[in-house]
């Protein structure tokens, strides 16, 4: 058994014990028993495990955290994978089909033949599934226009006429019953009778996909045997009154806008259709056409040429066209080989001949010269194909897009973020047509050539607008001015475009953290000297457990507060709470001068609560000025209307200016006043009485307040003279639920924490330092701010550390007061949303294994990073400090 040096330390004065009868008393401390019981020592060593195994378990929570935030958010990095390979032939037409059609569960696959036949089969096997054709009545469509997402079609034919239709992979759930006998099992998931493809799904059902087509009626829209060489069309309107809108070329060069609007009775249930077509003027003659797109409300007409001009039509107005604009898509001398829109129809997709793949979108511009003010601008640049690009097929549901080049190339792509995400070997270069098309689910890629071979791949790319650029860089979307800082999930449209952006999250919870602490900072470390340094014992001993409660107010409850009391009131008092920062101040150091005047005697007997009911009154006083004096505040630093000067509609920045700059000014008046006249003003004051003494001071601090005002002028007429504002940089627009009420209700929050930490460490600073400056003459102010501030820094700097954690996970303030908006600025009038905030808003819902949901447990793994950085370079700090102080 181990035994302590205490315990040796006791037998040994045992064994040198006189012995018993001897007629010597033996010492009172030799008849003390000083073994440590052997329980006390297993006490300790147990205690000793706990402690380490505690601390260990605590290190190795913090790493699981860690592990299981980074497991969570890798995904979002690994781009994209081939699930799956099936090559086979298919009776696949010698002419280039016109478009490639693949269902949502990748089960059919059909091409659609110039003349009207359609050529459908299994996706996975290439099993022929038979299927209607379009009745063209003889004829061979000579353009074909469609929607991206859609079953609607529009044919065009050499005796100009026009027929809409619709394809339809139609899907039907049966019961497991309804599944007819005697199929043909294509795959371990597909059945087919020759006609539809039965598959079986989860909960015992079964999913039939079968191919519908059906044609309408010749519509004339060029004259008579004049061919229409390109068309494209849309469908916009109600399901009462559908209103179809098409652009098409015919050969004799004449680009026409048509509308057909349909009407029903009903009582009869009659369906009629008006048409109503406009020419599209300004275009060259000699046109070698290869695109023409027009957008779902008919509001645009793109016009395409192979040299890569781009006429851009504005038809708002239907009945008078204008040409809007002419861009160039294609640098140099590249030709423009292929033309799409993406989702949404506002980005346009252009392929050239280069291999080049580049996006453009119209923006509005000043000075764009446009009747809409739009311009269209390159947003992004892909990597380009080794060879001329062949063929494009974008995504129904997102901005991912295939691209088929000369070499037989296939490449997985995504417009936002750039990434070419998969790079797949697919038509010999020797076929004369390949053909190419993308699943709807964005899960499948098929490729056809003119030998009839096919290759249908399955592919997996669950987060492809995910990098650390669209995360953490600028990124350029759809129908911004420039590239930017955005985030914004959701939206209540299919062709949204999701802005992942963490910068505004992270600047959000730097913002929110930094006004609050220049809030709660000074209150919390005046009060914690005030307490420890100048207040009575009695008084600190009602004080402090009174801020420590404050810490166990829940944020919830702050943040109701602050958002429907504090917010309100701050908006309609705004001129006086702006106030109130000075005359509090003010107020306090005059009444701290005058109290200098009080005969000693008196003011001892005053000392305590006296004179914290003082102070009291003093705080109750300066409110109620600031309340007084806020409308003639307003008028002389805002023109009279705060919003309105926020705004920039009136008044300057120099008022303002100049009350920002005051603290600056007066601790440079401070320093300089110190540094020239320091000497001179000790000499002074130690020939004055107390009362001669404090006439002195004040007179002095009025002269330093003189001199700073009049500076912080000079500095602000000066910054203003060479055009730096407030207006527009920390102060801005004015909305209600603000970063400043977030700065206060956070304050609060911080407060306690920062004054409980802060005054403890003050209180052990060593009393002998402080008797010892006493002694030598020192004030009681000089002695905290030159003797005990210094030692018991590393605890105030650990407090002010831990208070800054507290308001970076702060989350239903933020969430409360806020606003969330997640905006880049620093204007304190405005909203905020904090990363702790915005995964508290949008984690519920949240798909889980989504996008979404990874880049919410990215947002909670950078505020875990974060606080783990700050936390370590305060505790380094902390210790320099604290090896400092212990030389004392």
């Amino acid at each position: 058994m181990d035994v302590s040096p205490t315990a040796e330390m006791a037998a040994e004065t045992a064994g040198n014990m006189p012995p018993a009868g001897s007629g010597r008393r033996a010492p009172l401390a030799a008849r003390r028993d000083r073994a440590t019981r052997r329980s006390v020592l297993i006490v300790d060593r147990l205690a000793d495990y706990v402690i380490t195994i505690g601390g260990m378990m605590v290190i190795v929570a913090v790493l699981a955290i860690m592990v299981f935030l980074a497991a969570v958010v890798v995904p979002l990095f690994t781009g994209a994978e081939i699930l799956d390979r099936a090559s086979y032939r298919i009776d696949a037409p010698r002419e280039r089909p016109l478009f490639a059609e693949v269902d949502e569960y990748r089960t059919i696959a059909v091409l659609v033949g110039a003349d009207g036949r359609l050529s459908a089969f299994h996706y996975g096997t290439g099993a022929p599934i038979a299927a209607p054709a379009f009745d063209f009545g003889g004829q061979t469509a000579t353009a074909i226009g469609r929607p991206i997402k859609g079953i609607d079609v529009a044919f065009g034919f050499g005796d100009g006429t026009i027929r809409l239709g619709r394809l339809r992979l139609v899907s039907r759930v049966l019961a497991a019953g309804e599944m007819p006998a005697g199929l043909g099992r294509l795959d371990e998931r597909d059945f087919s009778d020759g006609r539809a493809v039965y598959s079986l799904v989860p909960g015992g059902q079964v999913r039939k996909v079968e191919v519908e087509a059906e044609l309408g009626q010749a519509q004339q829209i060029a004259e008579a045997g004049v061919p229409i060489l390109a068309v494209d069309y849309r469908v916009g309107g109600t399901a009462e009154r559908p209103v179809r809108a098409f652009v098409s070329l015919d050969q004799s060069g004449v680009k026409r806008l048509s509308l057909a609007e349909s009407r029903q009775n009903l009582l009869t249930r009659k369906v009629t259709t008006t048409v109503s077509t406009t020419e599209l003027k300004g275009l060259p003659p000699d046109l070698d056409l290869v695109g023409m797109l027009i957008s779902e409300r008919a509001d645009r007409v793109y016009v395409a040429e192979r040299s890569g001009r781009l006429f851009r039509f504005d038809t708002r107005d239907f009945t008078q066209p204008v040409l809007a604009e002419i861009a160039d898509l294609m640098p140099g001398e590249a030709k423009l080989t292929a033309l799409r829109f993406l989702i949404g129809e506002q980005s346009i997709v252009a392929g050239g001949t280069d291999g080049s793949v580049r996006v453009f979108f119209p923006v509005h511009k000043e000075g764009a010269g446009t009747t809409d003010g739009l311009a269209l601008v390159e947003a992004h640049t892909l990597e380009p194909h080794g060879a001329s690009v062949a063929g494009m097929s974008v995504s129904e549901r997102g901005r991912t897009l295939v691209t088929l080049d000369n070499m037989g190339e296939v490449w997985l792509r995504h417009v936002t973020s750039g990434q070419t995400l998969l790079r797949l070997k697919g038509a010999d270069a020797s076929a004369r047509w390949a053909l190419v098309g993308l699943a709807p689910r964005e899960d499948g890629i098929l490729m056809v050539d003119s030998r009839g071979a096919a290759t249908a791949w399955r592919v997996s790319a669950p987060h492809p607008e995910t990098t650390f650029g669209t995360l953490f860089g600028k990124v350029w979307y759809e129908g911004y001015p420039e590239p930017s800082y955005t985030w914004q999930s959701s939206s209540g449209t299919d062709s949204f475009e999701p802005k992942f952006s963490l910068v505004p999250l992270i600047f959000g919870t730097v913002k929110a953290t930094l006004y609050a602490l220049l809030f709660a900072i000074p209150v919390a470390l005046l009060g914690a000297i005030y307490t420890s340094e100048f207040v009575h014992p009695a008084v600190r001993g009602v004080i402090k457990p009174t801020m420590e409660m404050m810490a166990s107010l829940p944020s919830v409850v702050l943040g109701f507060i602050a958002a429907l009391i504090l917010a309100p009131v701050v908006e309609t008092w705004i001129a006086a709470v702006l106030l109130a920062f000075a005359v509090l101040p003010l107020l306090l150091l005059g009444s701290a001068a005058a109290w200098q005047f009080v005969p000693g005697r008196i003011a001892r007997r005053f000392d305590g609560v006296p004179r914290l009911a003082v102070v009291c009154g003093v705080v109750a006083l300066g409110f109620y000025l600031s309340y007084a004096l806020g409308g003639t505040f307003e008028r002389l630093f805002f023109a009279g209307d705060f919003m309105a000067w926020a705004n920039g509609d009136a008044g300057g920045d120099v008022p303002f200016m100049t009350l920002l700059l005051l603290p600056l000014s007066t601790a440079i008046a401070l320093a300089a006043s110190g540094r020239v006249f320091g000497d001179a003003i000790g000499r002074r004051r130690r020939r004055l009485s107390e009362r001669g003494m404090a006439a002195f001071d004040l007179a002095r601090w009025l002269a330093v307040f003189a001199l700073a005002l009049a500076l912080s002028l000079v500095l602000a007429l000066l910054l203003d003279s060479v055009g730096v504002a407030v207006r527009g940089t920390v102060v801005g627009t004015y909305v209600q639920r603000n970063t400043f009420v977030v700065g206060f209700a956070m304050g609060f929050a911080v407060i306690p924490i920062i004054y409980t930490i802060a005054e403890d460490a003050l209180n052990a600073v060593p009393e002998h330092l402080r008797s010892a400056s006493l002694a030598c003459g020192a004030t009681p102010w000089q002695t905290a701010l030159w003797v005990i501030l210094p030692t018991g820094f590393s605890g105030i700097f650990a407090a002010i550390m831990i208070g800054m954690g507290r308001a970076v996970g702060e989350t239903m303030i933020v969430v409360m007061a806020a606003g969330n908006t997640p905006l880049l600025d620093w204007n304190i009038f405005n909203g905020l949303r904090a990363l702790s905030a915005n995964i508290a808003v949008e984690l519920p819902e949240a798909v889980k294994d989504g996008t979404l949901y990874r880049v919410l447990f990215l947002a909670a793994l950078t505020l875990f990073v974060m606080t783990f950085a700050i936390n370590t370079f305060a505790e380094i700090v902390r210790l320099r400090f604290r090896r400092r102080a212990a030389q004392l």
